[in-house]
C-alpha cells in the first residue's frame, strides 16, 4: 500500500500524514523489493520454569496436591502466584477418572466422620512397626483434626477421641464410622441394634453421642473423611521428611493450623472461623473420661525402660523384671507385678533420657558392700577314690608259700 501510494506521486511527509506511521518506516519499505519480515520477540523465561522440572519430578514419585507443590517452591525461591502453579499441574499430572457422586451437608454440630489411614512402617526401639493416622472432620465447618499412632486398639481410639475433641472444644451429637471391630462386634441392619464394643460402648454413653455405621462397601458414605484422609496423606505424608515418631506428629499440628486457617475448597470458607458456628457440645459439661492403655516392656540392667525410642529409669531393685505400663495422653505408670513402681512423663524427640535419680539412691553402696564382701575361694582340689582290692580266699597264698 505504501509502495503505491508512492508510485501515485505522494510524497513520503503525504503519506505520513495520510497513513499514521513513521517517515523512517515508510521510507524503509518504499527501498525494499520485498516487504521487510517482523522480528519475533525474544520470549522472556517464565517465573516457573527453574520449577517445572522439579515439580514433574516431584509428581512422578507421588500423586502430590498444587498447593503442597506451591508451597515447596515457594521455600526455594518462587515469587510467582499460586495459580501459575495450579494450571501446570493441571496440564502435567496424570488424568483419573472419578465417578460421580452425591454429595451430604450436615447442620452444626449434628455430625462428625473418623477413619484410621495407614501409612508404611516406622522403625522405633529397634523394631518396626506399622504406623497409623487417625482422622476427625466436622461435616459443617469441615474442621480437620488428625495424630499418628501405633496402634488402632480401641484404648488408641479411644483418646484420639479425646484429643480431638478438645482440639475442636467440644464434640457433635453423632459421629460416623466404618464397620471397624474396636466399634462394633456384630454389626446389624439398623446402628442401634448392633452389638457395641463394650470398651467403646462405655466411651460413647459417657459422653452421650450417637455411633453411626456407614454402609457396608459404600465408602461414599463418609466421603468428608475419605477425602480428609487422602488429604492428609498427600498434603502432609507424603514426601515428608521426619526425625522421630514425635516429630511427625509435632509437624502435623503445625500444618493442621495452617489447612484449618485456609480456605476449604468446597465451602470456600475457612474452617476455623466456621467453627464457631458449629454449637458443638461443650467439654465442660462432661467429667472427663478416663482411659488407659497397656503395653509390657523389659527393665534393662542399668535400670530403664524404654519407650517411643526414649528411656525412662525405674527404682534399680527392678532390673531384669518386666513392668506392665499404663499410658495416658502425656504420662505413663510403671508397675511390677501388681506394684506401682514410677510414673513419668511422656517426653517428645527421640533418643532422650528422663532419668530420676531417686530411682538409684543406695545402688553404689550396695555395688561397694557386694565388691567388698569376701569371696568364697574355689580350691581346685583332686581327690582319689579308694581303689577296689580283690579278696582271695587264705588257700591260695598258702598254696603259692608251699610252692604249689
Amino acid at each position: 500500500m505504501l509502495r503505491d501510494l508512492f508510485d501515485d506521486g505522494l510524497s513520503i511527509s503525504e503519506i505520513a500524514r495520510q497513513t499514521g506511521h513513521d517517515r523512517k518506516t515508510i521510507s524503509k519499505y518504499i527501498d525494499s523489493e520485498t516487504p521487510p519480515l517482523r522480528k519475533k520477540r525474544t520470549e522472556k523465561p517464565g517465573k516457573l520454569d527453574p520449577y517445572k522440572d522439579y515439580i514433574i519430578g516431584r509428581l512422578n514419585e507421588h500423586p502430590l496436591s498444587a498447593l503442597r507443590l506451591y508451597r515447596e517452591i515457594q521455600d526455594q525461591g518462587f515469587k510467582g502466584k499460586y495459580g501459575i502453579v495450579k494450571n501446570f499441574v493441571r496440564e502435567v499430572k496424570p488424568k483419573v477418572d472419578v465417578p460421580a457422586i452425591y454429595r451430604y451437608e450436615t447442620k452444626p454440630g449434628v455430625q462428625a466422620q473418623v477413619d484410621w489411614a495407614e501409612c508404611g512402617k516406622i522403625e522405633i526401639d529397634g523394631k518396626t512397626r506399622k504406623l497409623h493416622c487417625f482422622t476427625m472432620i466436622l461435616g459443617f465447618s469441615r474442621m480437620r483434626y488428625a495424630e499418628f499412632t501405633l496402634q488402632t486398639d480401641v484404648f488408641t481410639l479411644i483418646q484420639c477421641h479425646k484429643n480431638a475433641f478438645h482440639y475442636f472444644g467440644g464434640y457433635p451429637q453423632e459421629i460416623l464410622y466404618d464397620n471397624m471391630k474396636q466399634i462394633v462386634l456384630d454389626r446389624k441392619q439398623v446402628s442401634s441394634e448392633s452389638k457395641w464394643n463394650s470398651k467403646f460402648e462405655d466411651f460413647f454413653k459417657h459422653y452421650g453421642f450417637i455411633p453411626r455405621l456407614c454402609r457396608p462397601y459404600r465408602p461414599q458414605t463418609k466421603g468428608k473423611i475419605e477425602s480428609t484422609v487422602k488429604f492428609v496423606k498427600r498434603d502432609f505424608f507424603m514426601g515428608g521428611n521426619f526425625t522421630s515418631f514425635s516429630d511427625i506428629n509435632q509437624q502435623l499440628q503445625q500444618w493442621l493450623l495452617r489447612v484449618n486457617a485456609s480456605i476449604q475448597g468446597t465451602t470456600h470458607e475457612i474452617p476455623a472461623e466456621k467453627l464457631r458456628d458449629e454449637a458443638l457440645n461443650k467439654l465442660d459439661e462432661v467429667t472427663p473420661y478416663q482411659v488407659a492403655r497397656e503395653e509390657s516392656r523389659k527393665i534393662s540392667s542399668d535400670s530403664h525402660l524404654s519407650y517411643l525410642g526414649n528411656k525412662y529409669s525405674v527404682p534399680y531393685k527392678f532390673a531384669g523384671r518386666i513392668a506392665r505400663l499404663q499410658i495416658w495422653d502425656t504420662s505413663f505408670a510403671v508397675f511390677v507385678g501388681n506394684e506401682l513402681v514410677c510414673r513419668h512423663e511422656i517426653i517428645s524427640g527421640h533418643g532422650r533420657v528422663s532419668r530420676n535419680k531417686d530411682h538409684f539412691k543406695g545402688l553404689l553402696s550396695e555395688i561397694l558392700k557386694r565388691n567388698s564382701s569376701p569371696r568364697s575361694k574355689c580350691e581346685n582340689i583332686v581327690r582319689f577314690g579308694e581303689s577296689d582290692v580283690e579278696k582271695r580266699p587264705l588257700s591260695v597264698y598258702e598254696a603259692f608259700c608251699c610252692g604249689e
